[in-house]
């Protein structure tokens, strides 16, 4: 049983691109798929497919590299965690890497980065950092 998918999704990211793949796998949830589809905005992902095989859906992430093949991500952390939630008011939200980077708030909202939900003046719990 897997007790943190978020944090299963992020390693499965890590791994395809530290292998060189074009595509990450993984079971679909609406949760995942609003995660990459903010990723995917941001261009840190090519494309994001949600698909169904034998019954199970799945999700397909093409991920994004540079031209001289470096990933698009070059760190994607998981900040809160099922053993220790992490959240922050609309004036205490991370700045990450100077602003080079960003990180996933779910606000009530919806999920949306840091610069958005500071700008809309919400708060909420930080999913991940990304640069």
């Amino acid at each position: 049983m897997m007790t943190d998918p978020i944090s299963d999704m992020l390693t499965r990211i890590r791994n395809a691109q530290a292998a060189g793949h074009r595509e990450a796998v993984m079971p679909f949830s609406k949760l995942k798929q609003s995660v990459a589809q903010v990723l995917r905005s941001e261009h840190y992902l090519k494309n994001v497919e949600a698909n169904q095989v034998a019954g199970k859906k799945s999700l397909v992430l093409t991920l994004q590299y540079q031209e001289n093949g470096e990933p698009a991500i070059k760190n994607i952390r998981r900040v809160s965690r099922p053993g220790r939630r992490v959240y922050r008011k609309k004036d205490d939200l991370p700045k990450v890497l100077s602003g080079y980077g960003l990180a996933l708030i779910s606000t009530p909202a919806g999920l949306m980065t840091n610069k958005e939900a500071k700008k809309r003046g919400l708060g909420g719990e930080i999913i991940c950092e990304v640069y």
